[in-house]
């Protein structure tokens, strides 16, 4: 697969918490975007912020917060992030879902022989 040129960042902002059918949210999102033919997603934790409730989430000893920051990046060519969209939506009850316009300067995968 190769895309260079016009593309689309998905960021979703969610809990590390957050669960979808008794499983982590990020890694549902990240299993389903592999399903729906998405080019990837990358998933990245954050040691602090707050979201819709103020309510302040960090990574420390002293507070052992179980719900720190979590942001799923995805990013392929609109047409996919259009059609992934809905369904993401659909498993985003609390958090925040942004897109952006990008320039994908080089996405490229060789499948290696033997792997399927």
């Amino acid at each position: 697969m190769q895309i260079e040129g016009a593309g689309k960042r998905i960021r979703v902002y969610i809990g590390s918490a957050d669960q979808w059918h008794g499983q982590a949210l990020y890694n549902a999102i990240v299993q389903r975007a592999r399903q729906e033919g998405m080019a990837g997603a990358t998933v990245l934790q954050g040691i602090e912020g707050f979201g819709a409730n103020s309510r302040i989430h960090r990574a420390s000893i002293l507070d052992l917060s179980t719900d720190l920051p979590v942001v799923v990046e995805i990013i392929d060519c609109p047409e996919r992030v259009e059609r992934f969209l809905p369904l993401l939506t659909e498993m985003v009850s609390e958090g925040l879902i942004t897109v952006e316009d990008c320039q994908i300067h080089r996405y490229l995968h060789t499948p290696s022989a033997g792997k399927t």
